[in-house]
């Protein structure tokens, strides 16, 4: 089984599903990303806020392929390029760490190792940046999947919460602590990576 993971670009954002392709959840502030919505560009939109980050930050996501066939990805950036962030009410995300916006493997290639080589791969560029942690907001209310991850995953691989909420708390995992996980920690990521698939409407704090 041939496995690669390949820094996001245009070229390969195709091959992220077609329902993440067009979702600017984060990626926009609430009334830009509906009036993307509304509009019928939020793909432009996508493509544009890659492009910016890519050029200005540098690479921000993963695509993962096995045997050429993409089946998995994860996004990642500063909290300064994800308008998003600051509608959480556990805002803002610490200054040496990066948000993890939002990540996926396909179920038919979940238990394979795929997800704890995701995360270990995002540390270890991260640290190279000089960045100390990962930071996330977690759905302490999760129902069903959402670009919003669930708070209880996020602690099952080792998260740890630095502002409470009850509906979103913020969550935070030390870079270091990733690059010597083993295998007892795949079961928990492959529940948390499985778990995204649809853009969430914030609910009334």
């Amino acid at each position: 089984m041939g496995r690669r993971l390949v820094p996001l670009t245009l070229d390969n954002l195709p091959d992220l599903p077609q329902r993440c392709r067009a979702c600017v959840f984060w990626e926009l502030d609430p009334v830009s990303g509906q009036a993307a919505v509304k509009a019928g560009t939020p793909e432009l939109e996508k493509e544009a806020w890659i492009s910016a980050v890519l050029l200005e930050w540098g690479s921000c996501g993963r695509v993962v392929y096995v045997d050429d066939v993409p089946v998995g990805f994860v996004l990642y950036a500063p909290p300064a390029y994800v308008p998003r962030a600051t509608a959480f009410p556990t805002s803002p995300v610490s200054p040496d760490a990066v948000q993890l916006m939002t990540a996926w493997i396909m179920p038919g290639y979940q238990g394979q190792g795929i997800g704890r080589v995701i995360v270990q791969t995002v540390a270890k560029d991260l640290l190279r940046r000089g960045f100390k942690a990962i930071e996330a907001f977690g759905d302490a209310r999760w129902e069903k999947p959402a670009c919003v991850l669930p708070a209880d995953h996020l602690l099952a691989v080792g998260f740890k919460t630095v502002r409470p909420h009850p509906s979103y708390p913020r969550l935070r995992l030390e870079l270091r602590t990733t690059l010597s996980w083993k295998e007892d920690v795949e079961m928990a990521l492959d529940r948390l990576l499985g778990a995204v698939q649809k853009e969430p409407v914030l609910r009334p704090l």
